[in-house]
């Protein structure tokens, strides 16, 4: 619940951003010279790219969730049998185990969304974040029937 809060107050924070670059953007055009219209439109592109990302974000974050929700339902999420450090953190070794056996999962059954799900899960303890998202995004594409890119 805490990311999702974080997650929230960050959006809304570039949001207010967006809107006050958008403006100094349109601020700019508006004088109507050669060099401001310029630095205008370029500063236009910032928050129209940024919109773009947050976007994405936002949309790979609720298919997870939604995946999430329904692998919750069948029982099949992950369950957490990591070994912890004193103070907290996942023992290396032990995500590296998790870890061998979730990519064997996957090896074996590479056109399911649930071992894709566990992977991605795997990925994120043994804090292999863009590997994560990866395998994220595959078991999204294959539980919506879309094409997985490679």
């Amino acid at each position: 619940m805490r990311d999702k809060i974080t997650y929230g107050v960050l959006a809304g924070v570039l949001c207010v951003y967006f809107v006050l670059a958008g403006g100094r953007g349109l601020a700019l055009i508006g004088q109507g010279t050669a060099v401001t219209v310029t630095f205008g439109v370029s500063v236009l592109v910032m928050p129209l790219i940024g919109v773009w990302f947050l976007w994405q974000t936002t949309r790979f974050a609720r298919d997870a969730d939604r995946l999430a929700a329904e692998l919750e339902a069948e029982g099949g999420l992950p369950v957490d049998e990591l070994l912890r450090t004193p103070s907290g953190r996942i023992d290396r070794d032990s995500a590296d185990a998790v870890f061998a056996r979730r990519k064997a999962e996957a090896e074996s059954a590479p056109e399911d969304w649930r071992v894709w799900f566990r992977l991605a899960v795997a990925y994120r303890d043994a804090r292999d974040t863009p590997r994560a998202r990866r395998a994220m995004q595959r078991a999204i594409a294959l539980h919506d029937g879309r094409p997985v890119r490679a």
